[in-house]
C-alpha cells in the first residue's frame, strides 16, 4: 500500500511541494516504525480501547482531516476574511498530527498496539515534529503537530491549530468518557 492509498486526502493539498513533504513524513514514519500501513487500518485509534472498538487508527485520523477541512472552509466562507484559514496548512497539519504515534506504538506478542519504551519518554507531538522537521515541513504546520494535544494548552495556537485540535478532541473525548471504568 502506498501513502496516497493510505491518505487520499493528500490530494487536497494544492501546493505540490507541501503535498510531497507531507507524504514523505508518513513514509519516513513507516520506515522507522514496527507498524505497517495495514496495521494502521486494523488497530484501534486509541490505546484506551477495549477489544470491541471498531474505529481504527486510520478511521479516526482521516475523520479528523475531513472535519478540520470542513470547519476551515466554513470559517473562510462566513468570516469575511476577519478570520482566515490557510487550507494547505490546515490539511497538512491535520494529516500529520499523529504521525509520531508510529514511533510511540509497538505491537505486543498478540499483535495489539501498546505504548513502547520510546513512547513512554516522548509522546507523539514531540516525535511528530521531529519527523516533520526532518522532511522540511514548515514551522506553521509543525506548530499544529506540537499543539494538537494537551501539550498545546500552554501556548497560543494559530487558527489552523485550534481547528485541528478541536476536530481531534471532539472525536476522541466521547470515546474516552465512554471507555472509563
Amino acid at each position: 500500500m502506498n501513502i496516497n492509498e493510505l491518505w487520499p486526502e493528500l490530494a487536497w493539498i494544492k501546493n505540490k511541494k507541501l503535498r510531497e513533504q507531507t507524504a514523505k513524513t508518513w513514509e519516513l514514519a513507516l520506515e522507522k516504525s514496527v507498524l505497517t500501513a495495514e496495521d494502521l487500518q486494523r488497530i484501534p485509534f486509541t490505546l484506551l480501547a477495549g477489544p470491541n472498538l471498531k474505529v481504527t487508527f486510520m478511521d479516526h485520523k482521516r475523520s479528523v482531516v475531513h472535519i478540520a477541512k470542513t470547519a476551515g472552509e466554513k470559517v473562510n466562507e462566513f468570516y469575511h476574511g476577519e478570520l482566515s484559514v490557510n487550507m494547505d496548512v490546515l490539511i497538512s497539519g491535520a494529516i500529520l498530527i499523529d504521525v509520531g504515534k508510529l514511533l510511540e506504538y509497538v505491537l505486543d506478542e498478540n499483535g495489539k498496539a501498546i505504548q513502547g519504551t520510546y513512547g513512554k519518554y516522548l509522546r507523539h507531538p514531540f516525535s511528530g515534529v521531529s519527523l516533520a522537521e526532518e522532511c522540511e515541513i514548515p514551522a506553521e504546520i509543525c506548530h499544529i503537530i506540537a499543539t494538537h494535544a494537551g501539550e498545546g494548552n500552554m501556548v497560543k495556537r494559530t487558527t489552523e491549530a485550534y481547528l485541528v485540535h478541536h476536530a481531534d478532541f471532539m472525536t476522541f473525548l466521547p470515546f474516552k468518557e465512554r471507555l472509563k471504568v
